[in-house]
């Protein structure tokens, strides 16, 4: 896996020291976050990026510690990550790293005898998206991410050409593979979240003019 992913990995919280100069699944399964993930606001036509809150609920908060910003705004940012880089299930619309193998086509494991029947359902399951990218009709996945959004589940097939910088695919658990949708490479999957020091210079962008 490329070093860049690795370093980008780390700035967002991620501890990679076991996954160094390893393959990608043994580099993936190495690595460990401690807290979640913030997907950096994007311009939509309904709401321009610059005039979003960078993480769901987070002027609210703002609002409540506007005394400790007026009095000290090194520990106001401090308290800022200190309270949103940790491992929460509170709705934040934040996404949560994961690193588990997904095995459907793969006889004698677990996930061969839930969801193999499904995935050689064209009805249930339509993998051609994967298959064009990697000439595998029997692919082996691992998530590298759940959300509470659309889509809720993002892998990685571990049968990808690119194995420094593979691509991401998502789907949703209603369409469940059913329809997958590709979202860049890896390198690019993790650079659309905010790092702990890229929420902190949003906010004081906003609030120091």
């Amino acid at each position: 896996m490329k070093q860049e992913i690795l370093d980008r990995i780390q700035l967002l919280g991620g501890n990679i020291d076991n996954a160094i100069n390893k393959p990608l699944l043994q580099a993936l399964q190495a690595i460990t976050f401690n807290t979640v993930l913030y997907p950096k606001p994007k311009d939509t036509p309904w709401q321009i990026a610059e005039e979003a809150e960078p993480v769901y609920g987070i002027a609210a908060f703002i609002n409540e510690h506007a005394a400790l910003f007026q009095q000290d705004k090194t520990a106001f940012y401090k308290k800022i990550i200190a309270h949103y880089y940790v491992t929460t299930e509170e709705g934040r619309a934040q996404v949560f790293f994961r690193n588990d193998l997904f095995t459907p086509l793969k006889a004698g494991t677990a996930d061969y005898d839930e969801w193999n029947s499904d995935f050689n359902d064209p009805e249930m399951v339509d993998l051609h998206e994967v298959v064009e990218l990697t000439g595998d009709t029997q692919p082996d996945f691992i998530q590298i991410a759940y959300s509470y959004g659309f889509p809720d589940h993002y892998y990685v097939c571990l049968s990808d050409p690119d194995q420094e910088n593979p691509t991401v695919f998502g789907t949703d658990h209603e369409v469940f593979f059913k329809e997958i949708t590709s979202y860049g490479n890896l390198e690019t999957f993790f650079n659309n979240f905010l790092t702990p020091d890229e929420l902190v210079a949003m906010i004081r962008k906003r609030l120091e003019k």
